[in-house]
């Protein structure tokens, strides 16, 4: 009889983890563990056959506990930006955590272009946990996700009410991929038998840049969208002004800049190759989700 893993997601109750966790339980993929601050969040998953354990990344026994017994994890990277080295420190335990219980793989949500010397604020975390989990005695797939396109729609919701899509990205090319995608991928990921040591890019399948957007948004929806170059101060300030928290607004800002300088237009076929059906179109995605904008109640 083949032994069924027990595979567990972190961060279960957020918007790409429960995704995760739906799409594994949709399928036999073995025992589903839903890790999470918030367990009550779940009790619809829980009535699905998931086990869900409290788990907060902020203690350390609290891991040791959700973690016992689990073979595959995925490590959903948090969105702790409130106080610098928080997010970091939070990885680090998890990691720590899961090497202690005799975790075999991990599976890590990064960020395209998790180098040295990126533009982008956040790439330094993610950087530093790709390197933690270089250095512990397990095995480990990173994927390395893209700018998500869903976040994509608000931006445009703005332009179309302006008529302009204002950003600090100049020429630089996005290659966009849908929440869903990154979903699909993770649960293919952590379902999978590979024990290899692999970085994966997790993009859609072509890259845009802001020009092309504001074309594409035009398109759709037969009002006229002007794309407008603007410094990264413009944009930092007007971020600033809408009362958003500062790492929120550096990690925005410095999103642009890196998109400037060529580091989140790469384009990978990992999306196809891991789940069998090709990423989505930024085209096709956006077709369906302005529709669905325009026609919601205000």
């Amino acid at each position: 009889m083949t032994h069924q893993p027990t595979l567990l997601v972190t961060g279960a109750s957020g918007h790409l983890g429960r995704r995760v966790a739906e799409i594994l339980l949709a399928r036999p993929a073995g025992r589903i563990v839903l890790a999470t601050r918030s367990p009550a969040k779940l009790a619809d998953l829980a009535a699905r056959g998931a086990e869900v354990r409290a788990a907060d990344f902020d203690d350390p026994t609290s891991l040791a506990q959700a973690f016992a017994g689990v073979d595959r994890l995925l490590l959903v990277s948090t969105d702790a930006l409130d106080q610098p080295g928080r997010r970091l420190a939070q990885h680090y335990a998890a990691i720590t955590a899961a090497v202690r219980a005799g975790v075999r793989h991990i599976v890590y949500t990064s960020l395209t272009h998790a180098v040295a010397g990126s533009a982008m604020s956040l790439a330094a975390d993610h950087l530093a946990t790709e390197q933690a989990l270089a250095a512990a005695p397990v095995s480990w797939t990173i994927l390395r996700n893209n700018l998500y396109a869903d976040y994509v729609v608000p931006k445009l919701g703005h332009a179309l009410a302006s008529g302009r899509l204002a950003t600090a990205s100049g020429d630089g090319a996005i290659a966009y991929v849908t929440r869903e995608d990154c979903a699909r991928a993770a649960a293919a990921a952590l379902a999978s038998d590979d024990v290899s040591r692999r970085t994966l890019d997790i993009t859609g399948p072509a890259a845009i840049t802001g020009a092309q957007l504001a074309a594409l948004a035009s398109r759709i929806t037969g009002r006229t969208v002007t794309f407008t170059p603007v410094s990264a101060e413009t944009i930092r300030a007007g971020l600033t002004a809408a009362g958003l928290p500062a790492g929120l607004v550096e990690a925005l800002v410095t999103f642009d800049l890196g998109a400037a300088g060529g580091e989140l237009a790469a384009v990978s076929p990992a999306v196809a190759e891991l789940t069998g059906r090709p990423a989505t179109r930024i085209e096709d995605f956006l077709a369906t989700a302005l529709a669905a904008a325009s026609s919601s109640p205000a």
